[in-house]
């Protein structure tokens, strides 16, 4: 399928390695012009190069998301470097468990990182979208079944809110706006803190498909989104988890 993305251009946070890594390696090979934001220029540089290697472009830009001028920094590196940014995906991001004492600097740290640097880059993007009369905003969040106290899950779910009445306010300028949670999807942190044989336990009695998915597979539905197939798609959150949750809607 032509997904009509060619001479878009897109700004990929947490880029880096992962699920960012597929999904801006996903959009470059499908023609997009990628800024891909992380704070490891050594991994953003190997990317280009592969990227590169396969026709596309994928341009590195090294950022620390958690600065409090992140945002401006973002936006306007991307800028510099598109001229427009027709796509954003958030997706950097970090779980955050923690105590029921835990500090209030704990709980700020956990949402600036997981929900308001979202909030902050799709709003410094916005208005050029607008102009524009076309945009997808993407964000990459989390479960809704925490087993515990985790500040992530809170932030995400501030995400999901977030998005679902930011899609009411724009879908008039033709941009959209959807969240996709991942399941079980591996990644540098999931192999580090996950033993293998708890992995092949766990995919056996909880994931329907028995697998833990890759990057690509969530990939597959971001670049979708993206692209102008998808522009009655909105305000939705879409999990990409094997079948592993257990809600009916």
């Amino acid at each position: 399928m032509d997904l009509d993305l060619k001479s878009r251009t897109a700004v990929v946070s947490g880029a880096s390695t992962g699920i960012g890594r597929a999904i801006a390696k996903g959009l470059a090979l499908e023609g997009v012009r990628v800024v891909g934001v992380a704070r490891r220029r050594e991994l953003l540089d190997t990317l280009a190069q592969e990227v590169k290697a396969a026709g596309g472009v994928m341009i590195p830009v090294t950022q620390d998301i958690m600065q409090e001028d992140a945002a401006r920094k973002i936006a306007s590196a991307a800028i510099a470097e598109l001229g427009h940014v027709d796509i954003l995906v958030n997706n950097a991001g970090g779980s955050r468990p923690l105590p029921i004492d835990a500090p209030d600097s704990a709980w700020d740290e956990a949402l600036s990182l997981n929900f308001t640097r979202y909030r902050q880059v799709t709003h410094t993007l916005l208005p050029q979208m607008i102009e524009r009369k076309w945009g997808r905003i993407i964000n990459i969040t989390g479960k809704s079944e925490p087993e515990g106290l985790n500040a992530a899950f809170a932030a995400k779910a501030a995400v999901h809110a977030w998005a679902k009445g930011l899609s009411r306010e724009i879908g008039q300028h033709g941009i959209t706006v959807n969240s996709i949670p991942p399941g079980r999807i591996m990644s540098e942190q999931i192999r580090r803190n996950y033993p293998e044989d708890y992995r092949k336990h766990f995919a056996e009695e909880e994931i329907p498909v028995r697998y833990w998915g890759e990057p690509e597979d969530l990939a597959a539905l971001a670049v979708f989104l993206a692209s102008p197939m998808a522009r009655y798609i909105t305000g939705t959150v879409i999990p990409v988890d094997g079948g592993l949750r257990r809600y009916q809607f």
